[in-house]
């Protein structure tokens, strides 16, 4: 019998929401500071508010668009999240830097998953931290594009990743009520991540959660 995959909720924007998410069922929050391009960002100060209120079980993810070792350090110390997401790529020594500065601290990289070509860039990556997830953003662009972009993917490229890494892998990128089974399916990651398919008007959606969770079950 499979795992059914644990859900990630992002683009949280308040202590309300955060619990709202929990209560339908999630898993893990997604936390976004400043970023290029994209939704959900809030503050430092409204991340480190929500990271202090949920219990330690829920994994709390500050969304990082920073890619050097002090910076990184340096935001992670003010949110107190207890997992790090690097929205960007970072050089192999920040990853041996985090992990010695923040031993405690969980790092999941984001994958952008633009063509076959990302097969190797994600088990390159698999090697330095403890999960990874792939979502639809492209890092190419002039002003990055490092998620929330509602779009797909190719799948078949994730089911690559999975089947080439070792760590679990979250799947991200437009997932939604109607197609999320289908998702599953081919992929069969760890977890999977979500924001605007269970918004409306910017705010979290009691509904569209519930139809979600019960499309997955």
């Amino acid at each position: 019998m499979k795992t059914k995959p644990r859900v990630k909720i992002c683009c949280i924007a308040s202590l309300d929401e955060a619990q709202a998410a929990i209560a339908s069922g999630a898993s893990a929050l997604g936390l976004v500071s400043a970023m290029p391009s994209g939704p959900g960002v809030i503050t430092e100060e409204t991340i480190a508010e929500i990271a202090r209120r949920i219990p330690p079980p829920i994994g709390t993810f500050l969304l990082t668009s920073a890619t050097s070792t002090d910076s990184i350090i340096a935001q992670q110390r003010r949110c107190g999240t207890n997992t790090l997401q690097l929205c960007d790529y970072v050089e192999a020594s920040v990853y041996r830097d985090l992990r010695r500065e923040l031993p405690g601290i969980a790092l999941v990289q984001v994958i952008h998953v633009t063509g076959p070509e990302t097969v190797e860039l994600a088990r390159a990556a698999a090697e330095h931290v403890h999960a990874l997830l792939l979502d639809s953003g492209d890092t190419s662009l002039p002003v990055k594009l490092l998620g929330g972009t509602g779009r797909t993917h190719d799948w078949t490229t994730s089911r690559r990743i999975r089947e080439a890494v070792g760590v679990p892998l979250f799947l991200a990128g437009g997932l939604t009520a109607g197609n999320v089974a289908e998702a599953v399916a081919a992929v069969e990651p760890f977890g999977l991540d979500l924001c605007s398919s269970v918004r409306t008007d910017d705010r979290l959606d009691p509904t569209k959660l519930q139809n979600f969770f019960s499309a997955l079950q």
